[in-house]
């Protein structure tokens, strides 16, 4: 039989125990010897305790989801060796410390002593993380000196003592698997030796902040959106940028339009419930026409809700942020790569149409650690400013009535072009009239001006991603992050000899109607796939075009698709009277009294 050529490792144990270090040893370690790889991770919202299942797949190919089963589970306490063993492809090796972990009957186990191994090191608990990652690159055949330059990068200089104790136990891991240990026959991962990036979503958006020439981000802290500020900071300054951190939601969306107002390039970002505290400054962005860009990191509701998972449940909040009308566009960025030029695109939007532009990620996205070639992100996008004038004269209308609905724009201080700027209903000079002065010819007015906006912002944009034959059996119809997964999916049913299309939208406002009538009036089973509920995407479909698109598979229990379940899901519906509504739970995740 051939070897496979990927390989599923799961990394679980509590959080607290150094699970994301050694994901970051492992990936990169893979990354460096020229291999694809994708991890997504499953966490609770505790700091120390509950369970954490960093679950990565890496390949010989392209790797677009974390995979299923696994064939390698590093197990760094017992509660995750016993609640997972049944997801273990057959072949599959439990790696653990054999001093503090019980090997499970009847499985192939791995046991290493990192106690021992460590004994004469300093006493560090997640020291074992290493060693059993040294174990593992015996038995993936891996170089174990790329490995070890992977763990001393990680440390750096600053932790030299420690990177060079942790480059002992991981070469102790490797030793102890190699005199006790057979290495995989049935996996080979020979890597093509390109070294590639290691990135999440929300890195991809930082570096598309820094590339579109954003000058000033603001935000207050919260999961999933928070680490596009811990990117930003300490590199902030470099790129001449100035990054602050606020009290709330609210200061942080104020500052970013204050500082459109003032001509510089800006942004924010959050999640839903910061989100809801920002819309009423984003409408008065849509007032004031000022640009912004606001990137809203979807995770699960409402409310709190599970504030460590992922969900595309945001998409209507997105839509209709604030209250009243005003041009606006919403990104649905489709994968790392996408999120780099989505980042760009909406600052160059929110400048030239002079309105807000929400960036709406989600969890799995924005988290999630992905490979990607390094120049996937040499910038060929040119910064675009849209009009701004100086100097002007006494005859300068600052909302001026243009066939385009764009204005003229000026930053403060440019002589002549002062102008009052309020978050009342105005007329061309910026004159209230929404008090004694109220106006209804004037109001129609500059409402009909605004909205004339959205037809550039129409051309402007791409509205959907079409591939496959233009026939197909059946077509994959998603949005945002699940473009992935589908791609995925689609490949696992044309290798049964389905005929499959993938219809992927990525602008959620304009809602490209004229393109999706196009690839979507004609198609003979269509299924939607969301991770929420309510099938929201699907609703937005049938208000803007009156397609009905009856079948669906759904997901919310805050983890992401996997491959083999969702393609499962798809075949159900190409059956005689398949079900048109399919909810997938990952139960393989869900086992009860895992909390106990």
């Amino acid at each position: 039989m051939t070897a496979q050529r990927e390989a599923v490792v799961w990394i679980g144990g509590a959080a607290g125990d150094g699970i994301a270090s050694a994901g970051d040893m492992w990936l990169k370690t893979a990354a460096r010897v020229g291999l694809g790889a994708f991890a997504h991770n499953s966490y609770q919202s505790v700091i120390r305790g509950g369970e954490v299942l960093l679950q990565t797949r890496v390949g010989t190919f392209p790797i677009h989801s974390q995979g299923g089963p696994w064939d390698f589970l590093i197990s760094l306490d017992q509660n995750v060796l016993d609640l997972h063993l049944k997801s273990a492809r057959p072949g599959a090796l439990a790696l653990f410390n054999s001093e503090k972990v019980k090997a499970p009957d009847g499985a192939a186990a791995c046991p290493v002593p990192a106690g021992e191994l460590a004994g004469d090191l300093a006493k560090n608990p997640i020291m074992q993380n290493t060693a059993l990652l040294g174990a593992l690159i015996f038995l993936l055949r891996l170089p174990p000196d790329v490995f070890e330059g992977t763990v001393r990068d990680l440390f750096g200089k600053k932790k030299s003592e420690a990177a060079e104790q942790n480059v002992v136990i991981a070469r102790r891991g490797w030793e102890y698997a190699r005199d006790h240990f057979k290495p995989s026959e049935h996996i080979s991962l020979a890597g093509d030796g390109k070294k590639r990036m290691l990135l999440t979503g929300n890195h991809a958006i930082a570096l598309g902040a820094v590339a579109g020439g954003c000058k000033f981000y603001s935000a207050y802290p919260m999961t999933p959106a928070s680490s596009i500020m811990h990117w930003l900071a300490p590199r902030a300054p470099k790129y001449g940028m100035l990054m602050k951190q606020t009290e709330d939601e609210i200061a942080a969306v104020n500052m970013a339009v204050g500082a459109g107002f003032a001509g510089v390039r800006a942004m924010t970002g959050t999640s839903g419930g910061g989100f809801s505290l920002m819309t009423e400054a984003i409408g008065m962005a849509g007032m004031l026409e000022v640009p912004v860009t606001v990137a809203l990191v979807q995770r699960g509701g409402p409310s709190t809700g599970l504030p460590t998972k992922t969900e595309q449940a945001d998409l209507f909040q997105a839509l209709g942020a604030s209250q009243g009308e005003y041009p606006k566009a919403v990104i649905a960025p489709l994968d790392v790569g996408d999120a780099f030029d989505a980042s760009i695109e909406s600052l160059n939007l929110a400048d030239k149409y002079q309105m807000p532009v929400i960036l709406l990620s989600d969890l799995l996205l924005s988290e999630h650690m992905e490979t990607v070639d390094a120049e996937r992100f040499t910038n060929k996008t040119p910064i675009e400013r849209g009009e701004i004038v100086s100097p002007v004269d006494e005859s300068y209308r600052r909302y001026k009535d243009t066939p385009s609905g764009v204005s003229p724009r000026v930053f403060p201080g440019t002589p002549g072009g002062m102008h009052i700027a309020a978050s009342d209903e105005h007329d061309e000079r910026g004159d209230l009239i929404s008090d004694v002065f109220s106006n209804p010819t004037t109001r129609v007015k500059m409402m009909e001006k605004r909205a004339r906006k959205m037809e550039g912002v129409r051309k402007d944009v791409k509205g959907l991603v079409f591939e496959g034959p233009r026939e197909a059996d059946v077509t994959l119809v998603g949005w945002g992050s699940t473009y992935p997964i589908l791609k995925e999916v689609r490949g696992i049913l044309e290798a049964e000899g389905r005929s499959v299309n993938h219809v992927q939208f990525r602008t959620m406002w304009p809602f490209p109607a004229e393109e999706a009538l196009k690839v979507l009036s004609h198609t003979r089973i269509a299924v939607v796939v969301e991770n929420n509920q309510g099938g929201l995407f699907g609703r937005l479909l049938r208000q803007e075009t009156g397609l009905v698109l009856p079948y669906r598979v759904r997901k919310f229990d805050g983890e992401p698709f996997s491959p083999e379940p969702l393609a499962a899901a798809v075949r159900n519906c190409l059956a005689p009277g398949g079900p048109p509504v399919q909810t997938l739970v990952s139960s393989e995740l869900d086992i009860p009294g895992r909390h106990s």
